[in-house]
């Protein structure tokens, strides 16, 4: 069964912590072990593993990102914000996390993030949880 995480962005660039909701999904999946995949249902977001202790840490990915990927008025996507798509393509739109004894194994340091390089807009992460055979 495929769930989905709820995500509303506040900023045009903004990295959401999702940690929680998707430990609480994996807790109420209720299996020993298996894997935990996380999809992007968005072509300007994407989804990381990354320090979650610090939110230096997130500021400075952004920046970097926003350095590497400018906005371009000589982009040729109509919409303006082929930024975000190539921002999307460089992070990916996908994660699949390990579960194991019903929790998802993450290291101490790290979170789940939501990448969002075009808001503010909702969004939506869906999330299949498997057990192992």
């Amino acid at each position: 069964m495929v769930r989905y995480i709820e995500v509303k962005s506040r900023a045009r660039t903004e990295f959401i912590d999702i940690s929680t909701e998707v430990r609480e999904m994996v807790r109420s999946a209720g299996i020993k072990s298996g894997v935990c995949h996380l999809f992007v249902l968005h072509t300007t977001a994407g989804i990381t593993v990354n320090e979650g202790a610090d939110a230096a840490v997130q500021r400075d990915i952004s920046t970097f990102l926003a350095k590497l990927v400018p906005i371009d008025p000589y982009f040729t996507h109509r919409e303006g914000n082929s930024d975000a798509h190539i921002k999307s393509s460089l992070v990916g739109t996908s994660l699949t996390l390990m579960v194991e004894n019903c929790r998802l194994i993450l290291g101490t340091w790290q979170a789940v993030y939501f990448c969002e390089f075009d808001g503010p807009r909702p969004r939506r992460v869906a999330v299949k949880i498997v057990a192992d055979d």
